[in-house]
């Protein structure tokens, strides 16, 4: 007999599954290497521009201003200030409960130094240059202000909480606090 003769496979039942299940999915990771490959021909054959485009004279329109993450590195000069002058170190600023509340924390070295910080009567506020804002500190009604006011102990931890509503404060950005007569510039929210 002359022409095709197509024999049947006679192994067992588990190879005869595992072929016909195997094939479509090899035709189909042939299929996208091949389409990938005519893509990238066809990527390289499109001319690239060689010079750049003529500048004009015309007004430039103002960048809109980016927000980066642009590191947390504090200078030595400012840790030295912050406890030379200041009695405080370990200034963090952290944004917590959903982004509702960003959290000013510091650790006291010299309780005199830092009594300004703990002072009832100074008035903290957070003000981020990126985003246009003023943030200060809520005042529950059963509570008071959500701050750390009692007299500072050295090496013990204080916080105040800034009220964050609409969220304009992000991770990222660099604000400053201000309380009293203390500005710590700078600070990246983390």
């Amino acid at each position: 007999m002359t022409g095709l003769r197509l024999y049947a496979y006679q192994g067992n039942l588990m190879t005869q599954r595992f072929m016909i299940r195997t094939w479509p999915l090899l035709a189909k990771v042939a299929c996208s290497v091949l389409l990938l490959g005519a893509l990238g021909d066809l990527s390289a054959q499109t001319p690239q521009p060689t010079a750049p485009p003529a500048h004009t004279h015309a007004a430039a329109k103002p960048v809109p201003a980016v927000r980066t993450n642009l590191g947390k590195h504090v200078p030595r000069q400012a840790h030295m200030y912050y406890e030379g002058v200041w009695g405080v170190e370990a200034l963090t600023v952290k944004y917590t409960e959903s982004g509702e509340i960003i959290r000013f924390s510091y650790r006291v070295i010299d309780p005199a130094k830092a009594a300004t910080l703990n002072d009832k009567k100074a008035e903290p506020s957070l003000i981020d240059p990126q985003a246009g804002v003023k943030l200060v500190v809520p005042q529950m009604e059963k509570i008071g202000k959500l701050r750390q006011s009692s007299t500072p102990i050295a090496d013990k931890s204080y916080w105040i909480a800034f009220s964050n509503s609409g969220r304009r404060v992000r991770p990222g950005d660099r604000v400053d606090v201000e309380i009293g007569n203390f500005r710590a510039q700078g600070l990246v929210v983390e």
